[in-house]
């Protein structure tokens, strides 16, 4: 095979730029549908399964939880939970909240794979990162 050259280089880092830009688009266009649909919950949130006594029985109910207080308590508006309950399976706000927790994860990965084809797209243009690399040591020197 021969070897290729220079315009054969350029042309192969213009396609799979393009390729990379057309995922982009394509993933940024997913992410912004997920928004669109509905809430999303807030990062780092999940729903929690926790049971519950009665006099008689035993229920089981669900919450959504978060690392850090972020949802206002309903006896204190100005105080904030780790909790926001959801109420028994199959309630509204219990499947309301799962759909919510679904999108978070969905628009977290969609994120996190634009990012990672963003940093593809600089890898394909060394000489680029090269500049800026340089450029901030001389100002930094």
């Amino acid at each position: 095979m021969p070897p290729q050259t220079q315009t054969n280089k350029e042309h192969d880092t213009l396609a799979r730029a393009e390729r990379l830009q057309s995922a982009i688009t394509l993933l940024e266009a997913r992410k912004s549908q997920l928004e669109s649909e509905g809430e999303v919950a807030p990062s780092g949130c999940y729903v929690a399964r926790y049971q519950a006594r009665g006099q008689r029985q035993t229920y089981w109910y669900y919450k959504l939880q978060a690392k850090t207080p972020i949802f206002p308590k309903a006896s204190d508006r100005r105080a904030c939970s780790r909790y926001k309950h959801l109420g028994p399976a199959g309630s509204a706000a219990h499947v309301d909240g799962v759909v919510q927790v679904v999108r978070r994860v969905q628009i977290d990965e969609l994120t996190k794979a634009i990012d990672f084809l963003k940093q593809s797209w600089s890898d394909l243009y060394p000489e680029t990162k090269n500049n800026k690399n340089q450029h901030k040591s001389k100002n930094q020197g």
